[in-house]
């Protein structure tokens, strides 16, 4: 039987590719996919953006960082390099970080930079919705594991 096959956030597997060159390495994620196949992904990184980045948040559909400016095309390159990536592969579940301007699946900041949250996806978390992707953020994952 072929394991399930899992699109990640690449920073939830503790790889320093958040915006402030952390990471946000998730032991309840490690234990989720302990028997799954896992395609680990950063979208802002494959979008060209150095790490460390200015942070970037969706306002209106777009993506702006603190001075205003429009990011959009820059970010949805590395939308559109996760999913060619995925041509030809059979993805089951996406777990993505929540609340980031590419991966969030609930929620994203609302473009202020005030650290307020709306209802909403992340570029990516939407392409793969769009797609008939499942996905859940870490959140979700700790949720199942504590069961």
């Amino acid at each position: 039987m072929k394991p399930c096959t899992v699109l990640v956030s690449a920073c939830l597997l503790g790889h320093n590719v958040k915006y402030n060159g952390g990471n946000n390495d998730n032991s309840a994620v490690h234990a989720f996919l302990r028997d799954k196949q896992v395609i680990p992904v950063c979208p802002e990184v494959l979008s060209g953006m150095p790490v460390p980045r200015p942070p970037v948040e969706l306002c209106k559909g777009r993506v702006i960082n603190e001075k205003g400016m429009d990011l959009t095309a820059i970010y949805q390159k590395g939308v559109d390099r996760v999913i060619q990536q995925l041509r030809g592969k059979s993805v089951d579940l996406a777990v993505l970080k929540a609340k980031s301007p590419t991966c969030g699946n609930r929620e994203i900041y609302d473009g202020t930079f005030s650290h307020h949250l709306v209802p909403g996806q992340g570029l990516l978390a939407a392409a793969l919705t769009k797609l008939g992707i499942p996905v859940l953020n870490e959140k979700d994952v700790e949720s199942l594991m504590n069961r």
